[in-house]
This record gives C-alpha cells, sequence and structure tokens, in this order.
C-alpha cells in the first residue's frame, strides 16, 4: 500500500513514504492537506464543529474508517479516484498554530508540521483519541510513523 498525500504549500513525500505498510490495504490511498491561517481554520472549526476557535489540525474524513482494519478494493467501488486510489479525506493545518507549538514544545517546525500531518491522517484512517484505549492505539501508530522519518522528540 501506498499513501500519495497531495499538499500545494509543502512536502510530506518522506511522511507519505513511511506510511508505507501501515495500514493493510490492497489499493493505494490518497489524501489532502492545506495548509492555512489562523481565520480561515476558525472558521473551519466553528462552521464545521461549533468551537470558535483557532486550532492546530482539522481531519475530514472521507470514509468512516474503522482504526487498523484491512481496506479492500472491493468495499469501496464508488470511493476510487481517477488515479486508482481510495482518496481517504482532507486536512487542514493551520501555520501560525505549528509555529507557536513547535516553539512551546522546543521542536522544529517540520517536526510539529510533520506530527500534526500524521495526526490528521491517523484520524482520516479512523483512529480517535476520546477513550483512553484509542487514544494509546493512536498515539503509538504517531510515534512508529514520525520515528521512520526521524521526527521523534
Amino acid at each position: 500500500m501506498k499513501l500519495y498525500i497531495y499538499c500545494e504549500e509543502e512536502d510530506f513525500s518522506a511522511l507519505s513514504e513511511a506510511f508505507d505498510k501501515e495500514t493493510e490495504s490492497d489499493l493505494n490511498l490518497s489524501a489532502e492537506i492545506v495548509i492555512t491561517d489562523g481565520d480561515e481554520i476558525r472558521r473551519l472549526n466553528r462552521e464545521l464543529r461549533g468551537i470558535d476557535a483557532v486550532t492546530d489540525v482539522l481531519s475530514f474524513p472521507s470514509l468512516n474508517l474503522k482504526a487498523g482494519a484491512k481496506l479492500c478494493k472491493k468495499d469501496f467501488p464508488a470511493d476510487i479516484d481517477e488515479d486508482g486510489n481510495l482518496f481517504i479525506g482532507s486536512i487542514a493545518i493551520c501555520r501560525k498554530r505549528a509555529e507557536e507549538q513547535a516553539e512551546e514544545y522546543g521542536h522544529s517546525l517540520k517536526r510539529e508540521m510533520n506530527y500534526l500531518a500524521v495526526h490528521g491522517l491517523c484520524h482520516l484512517l479512523g483512529y480517535d483519541h476520546i477513550e483512553e484505549a484509542d487514544k494509546k492505539l493512536m498515539r503509538e501508530k504517531e510515534e512508529c510513523v514520525l520515528k521512520k522519518i526521524g521526527a521523534v522528540r
């Protein structure tokens, strides 16, 4: 399985490669990442989640996937894009918030942008962090992918 990440503002090719073999699938996946400003992510957060605040990342899954489930082409006949990939959704990342968090946590902006992208991608793949057990599973997946690209804390 290959994950294609489409982003005009940032190069996430290393992250794309790091996701190889992280999801069991008989087809390639694709996702879109848009880098935005505080006003736009606040608008999205307010209009789509009812939360009138700037946030770091928002995920918009196109499918209702279960974390860790095998993805089979036969289960998604109407969701394959023109390149033959399964489109799993879109992610919006606020660059200003990422800059603030990178400084706050004492690591690079590149590490923070990759973390936010991984976090968003995990959500697109059905991972969540509401329940403690789910949060642990999601954090393990995030750290595994980040380790592959050398973006650990």
